[in-house]
């Protein structure tokens, strides 16, 4: 049996999970990301969900039930640099990404099954980077449709992989309650209930010409098609535009960033990091017929001030070493400034800005008398390898057996 392609990949608790990454004394305690005396709950960790705190509750609801919670405001300079980068992550598997939120999206992996495998083995090595690279989990959904496979992802919840096949759709899906379908909201459910349709199986009784008369011939239509999984089956790459990610185009920048396990205050462990990072955000932009203008760094320090610095090339760029080396010159140029008072860093990033799209024959201006080093073919041959033999094929000298994340 052919598994179907479409992947709901959704974080866990993600606004919690990063708020509290890098705050281990925080990791079993129950966390509550918004709410407040006035607002709704954006986020609650696993251990505040266990005294009933759901997202979109109201904060005073949430005091109740766990008044010894810790309540964060969200910090959306720290969130969207990290949704991005997971959604760049996405883009490296395939480009039809539907985003629909900060911390979700649906990908089509048909095309790439035969680079990478099935969808499930896609699904895990999602998993295993996101995990990897950012330090928090996701949950992930495999299925024919949108609509199941979002509530795949949700039965997968924590930190898993569920797969909801159309041959066992009937089987898995009738006998739930019509209210655990995405797109079934909690007014609808409970109209339907009130007429005696509790389950999935019960609306799939019914014809579509009756239900239609009975709820109406939008409504009806809608729910005919959830309950036989016959909704949407084509994405819409790009969407949430409101986020910043662009809509049907690759955003305009491309970043990765990385949590150190310990708070690093030598420069040479620093630049390897960068090296690993430069090296995964422009081999991204190579695969996406990229280059950009800007590389920008971020740098957390141990007291969890954060600063970004960037700087804008000559010429638009797609080559790791050149990444590499601008992201290394602005890391030593603010420690530098801060002199006796530099802290430990905890956090560094780099992202690639200013994207263009790149063509086949492009080439690179050099200055007169510049001789070209080689290496955006050097930068060539090795996606050709890594994208044949796994990405820990060639890598780096400096990077071997510095863990499998460049």
């Amino acid at each position: 049996m052919t598994l179907p392609t479409l992947l709901h990949v959704d974080m866990d608790a993600f606004y919690a999970s990063v708020m509290i990454r890098d705050r281990p004394e925080l990791h079993d305690a129950p966390v509550v990301v918004g709410g407040g005396h006035r607002g709704v709950v954006l986020s609650a960790n696993y251990p505040a969900r266990r005294f009933g705190i759901r997202s979109g509750m109201p904060g005073t609801q949430a005091q109740r039930l766990c008044p010894h919670a810790i309540t964060m405001a969200p910090d959306f300079g720290l969130l969207t640099p990290v949704s991005r980068s997971i959604m760049d992550t996405f883009r490296s598997v395939t480009p039809v990404v539907e985003v629909t939120s900060l911390d979700e999206a649906f990908l089509d992996v048909r095309g790439a099954r035969r680079l990478l495998g099935s969808p499930t083995v896609i699904a895990e090595r999602l998993r295993s980077r996101v995990r990897a690279e950012h330090g928090i989990t996701c949950s992930v959904g495999i299925a024919a449709s949108v609509s199941v496979a979002k509530l795949a992802s949700r039965q997968a919840k924590p930190d898993g992989v569920r797969v909801i096949a159309p041959d066992r759709f009937v089987a898995e899906v009738h006998p739930l309650d019509i209210g655990d379908l995405h797109g079934v909201g909690e007014a609808t459910r409970r109209r339907l209930h009130r007429i005696g349709l509790v389950t999935v199986g019960d609306v799939a009784a019914i014809p579509v010409e009756q239900l239609r008369r009975m709820v109406g011939n939008h409504l009806g239509s809608h729910l005919h098609a959830l309950v036989w999984g016959a909704d949407r089956t084509q994405l819409r790459p790009g969407g949430a535009g409101v986020f910043g990610f662009g809509e049907g185009e690759p955003e305009s920048s491309m970043g990765s960033q990385h949590t150190l396990a310990v708070d690093v205050g030598d420069r040479h462990v620093l630049h390897r990091e960068l090296l690993s990072l430069a090296t995964r955000v422009a081999g991204r932009a190579r695969a996406a017929h990229r280059r950009g203008r800007t590389v920008a760094l971020t740098v957390r320090f141990s007291d969890f001030v954060t600063v970004n610095r960037s700087r804008t090339l000559t010429e638009p760029t797609d080559v790791s070493l050149e990444v590499h080396a601008t992201a290394v010159d602005l890391l030593d140029q603010l420690l530098d400034g801060l002199g006796p008072r530099a802290r430990r860093v905890r956090l560094v990033g780099v992202r690639l800005e200013g994207l263009q799209r790149t063509h086949d024959g492009d080439t690179r201006q050099l200055a007169f008398g510049e001789r070209d080093p080689g290496w955006p073919d050097a930068d060539r041959a090795v996606d050709r390898a890594v994208g044949r033999f796994g990405s820990t094929a060639v890598r780096p000298a400096s990077l071997i057996g510095h863990g499998r994340r460049a």
